[in-house]
């Protein structure tokens, strides 16, 4: 555009004192080897960074504040230099020395070079809103993993009697949620700490033990606090090939608290494709994630009945405020950014900028659904704000827009004060519609479903009938979701019954409702 023999361009840093990067144009690798260091922003160039105002030079070694120029420096006399601002504020400054023909920069010259810089500082603030936007995506996308992986922690806990298999769950769930080469879980015992579990590239790993003294994940368990190490072979005070992982570089030493005692830790070694140490965020999830691990520990650990019961309902709570906390915080925040990048598309003029806000907007549109559906699947607001019944009417109609026809017929039982059914009981019958619809749209291939809940005697009756394929209820088959409704229903002090063959399924739940109801509230659609 100017005839320019040479161009550099000066990124500032943070502070905005001198130059943070120096990108140059017409100097070959082999000169610019020669000159030595890239400037700093002294002299002609610091001028425009305590100025930002265009400069032009009829000779720039004649300014008042020219240092010179260093050893091999090709000769330089015409100078323009326009600053790039972004906002209000200088980003950086384009340097352009040596017009062609020996002359001078003209005022055209000018012109043109303050045009161009405002383009460029319109282009780098859509590509950095562009860049924020989709490092915030990456961010709610992560979120959401760990908190699906926390979800099915805590739903395989309710559905799986097995510790091991929860173990297993968990390992796998932690190294996809921070993208590692493997993951092991250490529990304590006494003053040792057992490899329980592993995911991943680790040898022979299961069984093998190391001191709570004298270790680093020892020392973790007892900090309670996370360790991230960047060079395990110089880092940690046992070798890693002790735990069945050897070659490892860079680990994240996660404890597993529960109620603010140590039960074991989780430790993950390497990025599977990024390579490198893992980062702050990693840590973060996988730190949340540890504390969901050592409660479904716990809760797998406990024998008693009256112990599992409690545990499930401070599950059920923690829960309750993750959908709180997300709707609060999270969805808030993805629709501030929604805000933020239509405002940024509306001042962009090139069409690929243009698409690729649409995209971004379109991907935080599909985060915050799901978000919502997960807010919805961990504890549903209906159920604590409007009762049991809007709850299930809800669930009902989003299993409706399956494709699955359902009917149903519910008699639910009433006293004068509203309070016939405990929270506890209220959340179990939930909670076994919500999978047994959930069997029948994943497993059933099913059309229909009839759905019936009355008082029998002191008792209440829950069936859920489909027309789908069926299966033998002899040959082990049961998944996670029947076995989590035999285990709510059991602690409930009730009992349950499974039909299954070619005509479909029936689950028939049998609970016990305490309270004595004088009149009856029936409700069918």
């Amino acid at each position: 555009m100017t005839d320019a023999q040479y161009a550099a361009l000066g990124v500032l840093d943070e502070d905005r004192n001198e130059l943070e990067r120096f990108l140059t144009r017409g100097i070959d690798p082999a000169a610019q080897g020669a000159i030595g260091d890239l400037p700093r922003g002294r002299g002609v160039l610091g001028v425009l960074i305590d100025e930002p105002c265009p400069l032009r030079l009829s000779d720039v070694g004649a300014h008042p504040q020219s240092y010179g120029f260093p050893a091999h420096h090709p000769p330089m006399h015409s100078f323009l230099g326009v600053p790039i601002m972004i906002r209000g504020r200088a980003w950086g400054n384009l340097y352009l020395t040596e017009k062609a023909d020996g002359g001078e920069f003209t005022a055209e010259d000018e012109e043109a070079a303050v045009v161009l810089a405002e383009w460029a500082g319109t282009a780098i603030e859509n590509a950095r809103l562009y860049e924020s936007s989709e490092q915030g995506r990456r961010e709610a996308e992560r979120a959401v993993r760990g908190l699906e992986a926390s979800r099915d922690i805590a739903d395989a806990v309710g559905e799986v009697p097995d510790l091991e298999r929860v173990l297993e769950l968990i390992a796998k769930r932690g190294r996809a949620l921070v993208d590692a080469r493997t993951v092991l879980i250490m529990l304590r015992e006494g003053e040792e700490l057992v490899v329980a579990a592993s995911a991943g590239h680790a040898k022979d790993a299961k069984g093998r033990r190391l001191p709570v003294g004298g270790s680093t994940s020892g020392q973790v368990l007892q900090r309670g606090r996370p360790a991230r190490i960047a060079d395990v072979a110089a880092e940690m005070r046992i070798a890693v090939e002790e735990l069945g992982v050897p070659g490892a570089g860079a680990a994240l030493l996660v404890p597993m608290l529960h109620h603010g005692s140590g039960i074991g830790v989780l430790a993950a070694f390497d990025r599977s494709e990024e390579g490198g140490e893992f980062s702050v965020t990693d840590e973060q999830l996988l730190r949340t994630f540890g504390a969901s691990a050592a409660n479904a520990v716990a809760l797998s650990r406990s024998v008693a009945a009256e112990r599992l019961q409690s545990a499930i309902g401070a599950a059920d709570a923690e829960r309750g405020r993750w959908a709180r906390e997300l709707h609060d915080e999270t969805l808030q925040a993805l629709g501030g950014l929604r805000v933020l990048l239509s405002s940024a598309l509306r001042r962009s003029d090139a069409d690929a900028q243009a698409q690729a806000m649409r995209q971004a907007i379109e991907d935080i549109e599909l985060e915050i659904g799901n978000l919502r559906a997960i807010i919805s699947d961990l504890r549903p607001s209906l159920l604590d704000d409007l009762g049991l019944f809007p709850a299930i009417e809800a669930l009902l109609d989003r299993r409706r827009q399956s494709g699955l026809e359902i009917t149903s017929d519910f008699t639910f039982p009433a006293s004068a004060d509203g309070a016939a059914l405990t929270p506890e009981i209220e959340t179990t019958i939930y909670r076994i519609l919500q999978e047994s619809l959930t069997n029948v749209v994943k497993h059933a291939g099913a059309t229909r479903v009839d759905i019936r809940l009355a008082p029998v005697d002191s008792d209440l009756v829950i069936e859920v009938s489909d027309d789908g394929n069926g299966f033998d209820t002899r040959a082990g088959t049961e998944g996670f979701g029947l076995a989590g409704i035999r285990e709510r229903v059991y602690l409930a002090g009730g009992q349950l019954e499974v039909e299954s063959g070619s005509a479909g399924t029936r689950i028939r739940a049998r609970l016990p409702v305490t309270s004595r109801v004088p009149a009856i509230e029936q409700v069918a659609s």
